[in-house]
């Protein structure tokens, strides 16, 4: 609810001087700041003129009321004495609604009324009802000055402004001559930096000139190395094969009769030369799987047909009685789509490496489905894998230490990682000194 604090009448020229007089007075009385009492007498003595030129005049009130927000503000409603056109009001000049926050044309109880408003300011004095009365006996008692005075307070505040702008001015030349040399310092400085980013762009440019060619090197030295392994597997495979072949002739119970020593010779000449085509088996599938040359042939695998297989081929290998082979049923539906010979030579391998460093106790091949994918996973009780070498068992060549008396290349691993990854899944071992392996494969049910 607004408190009116005063009204006037516009009716004649000398009523302008009149109402930004009191529209200065009023806007002091409320708590307005200097700049702001300026303010809302100029802009209101701008709309005075215009109101009574364009409507024979205006009735003017001064009111303190509360905004959206509920904010204090200075609230003057003139209300024209003829209607204006289309019942809307436009100022002749655009500078005059920046003076104040609001300055529109309202609807009062059917009659249209210019209202402008400023905003008081949060520290101004709070206005009780008693101090809102005592203002507006003051206001309506205090005796209107002449034109003349008025004009000399719109010349004195137009000399301060004058002065202020002057102030500016002279501030705004010392701050653009600090700006011409913080821009020549800018300048310079973006021309150093120019200089060194060109000139660190031409060192990226050679260093990777000089990776691309390192890169080209190694993927020739790769290829290289993957082509003479697949030279030297085929070319020691024929030999090997008939170094096999004539042992087993001369250990033939058809063949003439050995000695005890001679069948213990020829005995170590077949297993040495098994072990040997056993490596370059290895070497040749290995050299098959770095240059790509091994397609998967996808296909709908039954998990239960591949564990059946495992089961029974590598229960022999079983050596030791301390050592079980348990190969679990999958669950079903235990199918997905991959490749069946890949899968098995996968498993084979770390079912055979469990079994090879297991000296007591299992080794474990087990299935589960975990929502789209599969998990194969080889767990045994063998002597495990510091977590330093986690990553180092997956490189060619390498083998644990102390390992190397059970025999091994250090090609199995390697190459059972790359056909996983050729399937669209992961290898991932899980080991600890003294408490066994687990090597899971993970798989997509639905292929790669």
């Amino acid at each position: 609810m607004s408190e009116p604090l005063l009204h006037l009448a516009l009716r004649v020229e000398q009523d302008i001087f009149l109402v930004r007089q009191r529209g200065r007075e009023v806007a002091a009385a409320v708590g307005l700041e200097h700049q702001d009492q300026v303010r809302i007498a100029t802009a209101l003595s701008e709309v005075a003129r215009e109101l009574l030129r364009g409507a024979d005049g205006a009735d003017v009130t001064f009111a303190l009321d509360r905004d959206a927000v509920g904010r204090r503000v200075l609230q003057v409603d003139l209300s024209p004495l003829r209607p204006l056109p289309g019942g809307r009001y436009e100022p002749q000049s655009g500078a005059v609604a920046r003076l104040v926050d609001t300055l529109r044309a309202v609807d009062v109880e059917g009659d249209t009324v210019v209202r402008m408003s400023r905003r008081v300011p949060d520290h101004a004095e709070e206005l009780t009802p008693e101090r809102v009365g005592q203002l507006r006996a003051e206001l309506a008692e205090r005796a209107p000055g002449s034109a003349l005075d008025e004009l000399a307070a719109q010349n004195s505040q137009l000399i301060s402004a004058l002065d202020e702008v002057r102030s500016q001015r002279d501030e705004l030349e010392v701050l653009n001559s600090e700006l011409q040399e913080t821009n020549q310092g800018v300048m310079a400085l973006y021309n150093q930096l120019t200089e060194e980013l060109e000139e660190t762009n031409r060192g990226v440019v050679a260093l990777y000139a000089e990776l691309e060619e390192k890169s080209a090197q190694l993927r020739a030295a790769s290829e290289s190395k993957s082509r003479f392994l697949a030279n030297v597997s085929h070319e020691l495979r024929a030999p090997v094969t008939a170094i096999i072949g004539l042992a087993r002739l001369l250990a033939d119970s058809a063949s003439d009769p050995l000695t005890g020593e001679q069948a213990r010779q020829v005995g170590l000449i077949r297993s040495s030369a098994g072990d040997l085509l056993g490596l370059v088996n290895e070497l040749l599938d290995l050299a098959k799987a770095e240059s790509g040359r091994i397609e998967p042939d996808w296909s709908e695998v039954d998990l239960r047909a591949v564990f059946g297989q495992l089961r029974g081929t590598l229960r022999a290998l079983t050596t030791r009685s301390e050592v079980e082979l348990v190969v679990e049923e999958p669950p079903a539906p235990a199918t997905l789509r991959s490749d069946e010979v890949l899968l098995a030579q996968v498993l084979r391998n770390l079912l055979h490496n469990g079994l090879k460093f297991t000296e007591r106790g299992e080794v474990r091949l087990r299935a589960e489905r975990r929502g789209e994918r599969w998990t194969l996973s080889v767990t045994d009780t063998g002597v495990g894998i510091p977590p330093e070498l986690h990553e180092r068992i997956f490189e060619e060549f390498y083998q644990v230490p102390g390992t190397t008396r059970v025999g091994g290349t250090g090609l199995g691993l390697p190459y059972a990682r790359r056909l996983v990854t050729l399937l669209g899944g992961t290898l991932e071992l899980t080991s600890e000194t003294g408490r066994g392996s687990r090597f899971t494969v993970v798989l997509p049910a639905g292929g790669a």
